[in-house]
């Protein structure tokens, strides 16, 4: 006769779950709005939508996930950053259509539940809701034997902001002679870390190796450098949207500058970017010098320290940029649009 089997057994800890929603509580209730009803812990989190204000309110949401990225974490064992990542990607989109956000959700999926890792990556999560100002209104944490190496796991979120109707940013008002402010990444963000890692680390990534090298000139490690969290603009680039005439916006994510810049745009119109009116940081020119990366490629698949862009009328540009400098964020002028046929042109 065979003998009984458990859960547990199976690779699923129940009470290392449970020991991982109590941690998961307090770093919740450290990001609450005033319109959280009930956060996680139930089967769902409650919002009550405060609409005061609103003529014609309008809900924005954005799903993204960390990528690759997280193998970087893996190697260092360094998990207290990746959340604000996540955070990062979603809200940022959100924020392109002038939207404040308002609650966000998770979904972390572990290969074995380690408790203190949970806690973790959860503590990054409710440091970049507070940064957004948004609520960590609630999520998942799936133990799944088998499915991840031990130590791995994936991470995905989504974001619901609220914007009016009549003043959302979607590109529309973008007109020929309007100016393009770049605001500075923090690094590489969360993009092109497939490629980073094969021409930085090689195709066995699997340890610190040489992650945990200082590159000449510079004052942190590697490994440091590429788990830099994403920016959160939230903070810096909303009241914008209500001070200053914003024609568009844009989040320079998967598809570097070439692909997100001309998302926003109408036909019959270009950006013409300057080269050298923004410093590129150092990372990327390890990367295109370590691979070598052509740099049309460079451009295609990296940010180049671009991690978000303003198009406005020309005349307001440098207040809006002395704007973002008090808030914290160094910005520069590095292109105009123009009349044209193609999305983009980079100009030497």
């Amino acid at each position: 006769m065979n003998s009984e089997i458990s859960y547990r057994q199976a690779g699923v800890d129940i009470e290392a779950g449970d020991r991982a929603v109590e941690r998961i509580k307090e770093l919740a209730a450290s990001t609450f709005r005033r319109e959280v009803l009930k956060g996680p812990g139930g089967f769902g989190g409650l919002f009550a939508l405060d609409l005061e204000g609103y003529r014609s309110p309008v809900l924005v949401a954005g799903c993204d996930g960390v990528g690759t990225k997280l193998k970087i974490a893996f190697a260092l064992d360094q998990h207290d950053t990746v959340g604000r990542d996540l955070v990062a990607m979603c809200v940022n989109d959100v924020l392109v259509q002038g939207a404040e956000p308002l609650f966000f959700l998770d979904y972390l999926a572990v290969g074995r539940l380690l408790p203190a890792q949970v806690e973790q990556i959860v503590a990054g999560v409710a440091d970049g809701c507070r940064r957004a100002g948004c609520t960590l209104l609630g999520g998942e944490t799936a133990e799944m034997p088998g499915f991840y190496p031990p130590g791995e796991y994936d991470l995905a979120g989504f974001t619901v902001g609220i914007a009016e109707r009549e003043r959302l940013v979607d590109g529309s008002s973008i007109t020929a002679g309007d100016t393009v402010i770049g605001l500075a990444s923090s690094g590489l963000h969360s993009n092109g870390y497939s490629l980073a890692r094969r021409v930085l680390l090689g195709s066995g990534d699997s340890g610190p190796g040489r992650l945990e090298q200082v590159p000449a000139g510079w004052e942190r490690s590697l490994g440091e450098e590429l788990l830099r969290p994403t920016r959160i603009y939230v903070a810096a680039v909303k009241p914008l949207f209500e001070q200053y005439t914003i024609h568009g916006a844009a989040h320079i994510t998967g598809g570097g500058l070439v692909g997100n810049l001309p998302r926003i745009l109408g036909p019959g119109l270009q950006i013409v970017l300057e080269k050298g009116s923004w410093p590129i940081p150092p990372v990327f020119e390890l990367i295109r010098e370590a691979g070598p990366v052509k740099r049309e490629e460079m451009y295609r698949v990296f940010n180049m320290g671009i991690g978000f862009a303003l198009i406005l009328p020309p005349d307001q540009a440098p207040a809006v940029i002395d704007d973002l400098s008090a808030a914290g964020v160094e910005a520069w002028p590095i292109g105009r649009v123009t009349a044209g046929e193609s999305a983009l042109v980079f100009k030497d």
